[in-house]
């Protein structure tokens, strides 16, 4: 049986970028996938991308997809500005999708499957204190995957206008990290140095380190 469901995940993801990638050579012409420089400009002139772009990080949000990949592929497209606020505002949307599924829909299949999880219990405790704080801290110092809190947040009393924005201002600093390391990443491969991928790197350690250092902080 599991087997059987490991085989349908699998032919299921094939057929969706099977989908993805037809629609993407039917919107890029060949060509433009060969030149990195008019790519970008292409992409930049379409005004369909930006919702494309948000869409695809709703989607993966939802159905449990690292987004990492995409902010990254957000700052090489749209550089640091522009990459960071569709990402962020993309990431949101996809957050209150799930948390909305959770709460509205599939509460009972999300408290069956996650309901005994070791993270539950504390997020119950602490979002009863102050509900905005607690979901900004969260989100700024990860204690979870990103998409897996989504979730274990629809099965906790908060309210939505907290998680809403405690979410979207929490992730900010994250999705910055990673949208200047694709922007950093299209500049290495254009041959313009590697100084602003160190940058990048140094941000995303600092973040990663963060919460080692709170919890120091706090002993003290």
């Amino acid at each position: 049986m599991n087997i059987l469901k490991l085989a349908q995940s699998k032919v299921f993801y094939l057929v969706l970028g099977a989908i993805v990638l037809s629609f993407v050579l039917d919107w890029v012409p060949v060509r433009l996938l060969l030149d990195l420089e008019a790519l970008m400009l292409h992409i930049n002139m379409q005004a369909c991308s930006v919702c494309t772009f948000i869409l695809a990080q709703v989607l993966a949000t939802v159905i449990g997809l690292p987004g990492t990949l995409l902010v990254i592929a957000g700052g090489a497209i749209y550089g640091l500005v522009w990459g960071t606020v569709w990402s962020t505002v993309g990431a949101t949307l996809g957050a209150i999708v799930a948390f909305c599924l959770t709460r509205y829909l599939l509460r009972n299949r999300v408290e069956k499957r996650f309901g005994h999880h070791k993270l539950m219990r504390r997020l119950c405790q602490i979002t009863h204190r102050n509900a905005f704080s607690c979901v900004l801290a969260i989100r700024i110092v990860p204690i979870s995957p990103f998409n897996l809190v989504n979730f274990l947040l629809g099965l906790t009393p908060i309210g939505l206008k907290p998680y809403a924005l405690g979410t979207l201002i929490g992730i900010i600093p994250g999705t910055m990290a990673y949208t200047g390391l694709g922007i950093s990443g299209r500049k290495a491969l254009a041959g313009e140095g590697m100084g602003h991928l160190s940058i990048a790197l140094c941000a995303l350690v600092l973040l990663s380190l963060l919460p080692s250092c709170l919890k120091r902080m706090r002993c003290n």
